[in-house]
């Protein structure tokens, strides 16, 4: 009995040798396996019909039988497809379906309408989110390789050196490949946002599709702040915001958000930039002073401007006082002085110029003793600074207004002079006077 029962089991083998090559010819005819056989880029082995390259026949009843058990695989798992391929998954981050031998759960297995056994090699988007999120491929804005299912620009599909199996060497060195123009500002301009130089682009933006513009993974200035928390803390319920920072872009409306000419990441100099705005006749409703008018051809600058700063003087952010200044001043044309109410102009200034009615040393705009300057700001009606000063430039000296201020619709004139021991004025608020440090003038 068992020497027939083996001489049955080998005869069986050699028939199915022998009889294997023109098996699998008959795999294709007939209408058995016609949908496996015709393919646009068919698998190579089915191609040439070499179909016992994958299965082995295990019983003569294929295709007589019901041919459940007649075949089996020729290996198991990925072990299959390594029989031809070259092997893969031993290296440092490998993909699950590579690890676990499921070529099948990306590849077609006999063939397929693009090559590499995929449907569409270039647009991966049903393979891919088998099993990853879709959501990231439904976004508002996209990344332009997730948007065309181009998942394999950017990823390795099968395992890499890199986490997420990112081709390249590193986040940075993968950006820029596309990014050939940010690479190239990178070689060019002087001042690098940190992120930048790190390499960390996922820091502030999300690789595969998001809300925001920009791939930002929040909009702006929320994005900025979770680094820079000291601008969220002073942006936070400003009484004079800078307009820029509420309107789309924020603050990327100012700064650039990776690399740039000027300090700060602005792109040019401060004095540039603001003007590139306040130098416009039509900015805010009633429209503010167009500043670049304001200083062409002027003398003398305020200091702060001869640096090229405005930021002196205003807060680029914003501020919770008038003007976006940087310190307590008052809005209107009469404010009579009192502590605390000037410091904008006194933290650069004499800080004792409006403290004492009499002085030689805190002031030269007196007459003899008498402080000038407290007669006009502290007494009876203060005026502010700037009816008899411009803030940002002039042609006098002091930046003495020489067409003076608007006081309703007309202009107060200063007729200021000035000599080597004082001066005289004769503004439209008061008749003529002179005043001399050495010799005090009687105004009776």
């Amino acid at each position: 009995m068992f020497v027939k029962g083996f001489l049955f089991a080998v005869i069986q083998a050699v028939l199915l040798i022998w009889a294997a090559p023109l098996l699998a010819q008959s795999c294709g005819a007939g209408t058995c396996h016609k949908k496996l056989i015709v393919q646009k880029m068919p698998h190579q082995p089915v191609k040439d019909m070499e179909c016992f390259s994958c299965h082995k026949q295990v019983e003569l009843n294929h295709p007589l039988g019901k041919g459940k058990g007649a075949f089996e695989f020729t290996a198991t798992g990925s072990k299959l497809c390594f029989q031809c391929h070259t092997p893969m998954g031993k290296g440092k981050n490998v993909h699950e379906p590579v690890k676990s031998g499921e070529c099948i759960a990306c590849h077609k297995v006999h063939g397929a309408a693009d090559r590499y056994l995929l449907d569409n090699r270039e647009d991966l988007t049903l393979v891919c989110t088998k099993c990853h999120d879709s959501a990231s491929f439904t976004q508002k804005f996209m990344h332009g390789p997730v948007a065309v299912g181009g998942c394999t620009k950017c990823h390795d599909p099968h395992e890499g050196p890199e986490k997420y199996f990112i081709k390249g060497s590193s986040v940075r060195n993968l950006c820029l490949s596309c990014h050939t123009d940010m690479s190239s500002a990178l070689q060019t301009e002087p001042v690098v946002h940190k992120p930048v130089q790190s390499g960390n682009c996922t820091l502030c933006h999300t690789p595969h599709g998001g809300a925001f513009k920009g791939l930002l993974k929040k909009k702006i200035p929320d994005v900025c702040i979770e680094c820079h928390p000291k601008i969220g803390t002073r942006l936070s319920g400003l009484k004079f915001p800078h307009k820029p920072l509420q309107t789309e872009g924020g603050c990327s409306n100012c700064h650039s958000p990776h690399t740039a000419k000027g300090k700060g990441l602005l792109q040019g100099d401060e004095k540039t930039v603001c003007l590139s705005c306040h130098g416009r006749d039509d900015l805010g409703k009633p429209p503010l002073t167009n500043m670049k008018k304001a200083l062409e051809g002027k003398k003398y600058l305020h200091g702060p401007l001869l640096k090229g700063e405005c930021k002196g003087c205003h807060d680029p952010h914003g501020s919770n006082y008038f003007r976006m200044l940087t310190g307590n001043y008052p809005e209107t044309f009469y404010f009579a002085y009192k502590e605390g109410s000037y410091d904008f102009c006194l933290k650069c200034h004499e800080k004792n110029l409006l403290r004492f009615a009499e002085t030689t040393i805190y002031t030269r705009f007196r007459n003899g003793n008498r402080n000038l300057h407290y007669v006009h700001v502290v007494n009876r009606k203060g005026r502010t600074c700037r009816v008899c000063h411009e803030p940002h430039a002039g042609n006098e000296v002091k930046l003495i207004s020489k067409e003076g201020v608007k006081f309703g619709v007309w202009k107060v004139p200063i007729n200021f002079t000035m000599n080597q021991s004082g001066g005289s004025c004769a503004p439209g608020c008061h008749r003529a006077f002179k005043y001399d440090r050495d010799k005090p003038e009687s105004y009776r």
